[in-house]
């Protein structure tokens, strides 16, 4: 027995996790199709709007966000959209209360129109941790906090399994505040207006490692269009906090075989998380 298998089985987390249920649904979510098959629909959907996005991107609309770029300090961003409104400059709130109300405010850009609530973040806000998905869906889209459907429960299972706790030793937050129309991902251009509240936020949170959850979250803060596969399992950067990638949970629902490679990650995330607390204490 290898030294992971040996750390499941004393979690109780071996062969695979397993999704806990809420209290009034008792059975226990093991497979993609307890799912629904309909939940693959909105990614083929989504992937067909990205299709679409990039032929009918204008030229006028892709310098439009360059200049955003230039004048938010955010990573590069390609395959802007075409609908995509262009505001003035961003200007850093200084506090949290601030930073939530600008949230609450923004029309930056069109989803805001169509989301029923902004999704600020959740957690400490001076957490060592902060995981990062990639937008709210329908359930965190009526509530207004992230990860709070079948995908939130897994990830709180995740942080369970390295001794983490929601609303404690970390915060969660996405790359985009409003829920993009059908559970697609959001555009590039929709990063673009976004991306301020993110780096503003890890600016106020100052957290010791981050947790990129997904492609969209991955390429969103290193500013490239790796795959996830390339990006797994190597120590990254953002801004100088140490981050590494893994699957979304959501991911994670629909392809339950992948989650001993996410249970690696999180290994690797709480090795690179001790090393910064050791040199923390030795240079505070």
């Amino acid at each position: 027995m290898d030294r992971n298998e040996a750390m499941l089985r004393e979690l109780h987390l071996y062969p695979q996790w397993t999704l806990r249920a809420p209290v009034e649904q008792p059975a226990a979510i093991e497979h993609v199709d307890d799912v629904g098959a309909g939940s693959l629909a909105p990614l083929r959907q989504a992937q067909g709007e990205r299709e679409s996005i990039r032929e009918q991107a204008s030229p006028a609309s892709i310098e439009a966000a360059r200049s955003i770029e230039t004048s938010t300090d955010i990573p590069s961003v390609q395959n802007i959209g075409p609908d995509v409104s262009v505001s003035a400059p961003f200007s850093p709130a200084t506090t949290w209360p601030e930073l939530k109300q600008q949230v609450r405010e923004c029309n930056r850009c069109g989803l805001r129109t169509g989301c029923t609530r902004t999704v600020f973040g959740v957690g400490n806000e001076t957490a060592d941790w902060l995981f990062v998905g990639e937008g709210p869906g329908a359930e965190e889209d009526a509530l207004g906090e992230p990860f709070v459907g079948q995908a939130g429960r897994l990830l709180d299972n995740m942080l369970t399994a390295i001794k983490l706790a929601r609303g404690k030793q970390v915060f969660i937050a996405n790359v985009v505040k409003c829920r993009p129309p059908d559970n697609r991902n959001p555009a590039a251009g929709e990063v673009a207006q976004c991306m301020p509240y993110l780096a503003r936020q890890i600016e106020l949170i100052q957290p010791k490692l981050i947790v990129a959850l997904g492609k969209v979250a991955a390429n969103s803060l290193l500013g490239n269009e790796a795959t996830l596969a390339s990006l797994r399992g190597t120590l990254h950067d953002y801004r100088g906090i140490p981050l590494v990638v893994t699957y979304h949970p959501a991911y994670l629902l629909r392809s339950p075989s992948e989650k001993a490679k996410a249970w690696q990650d999180l290994c690797f995330a709480v090795d690179v998380m001790s090393k910064a607390l050791a040199q923390h204490s030795v240079h505070p």
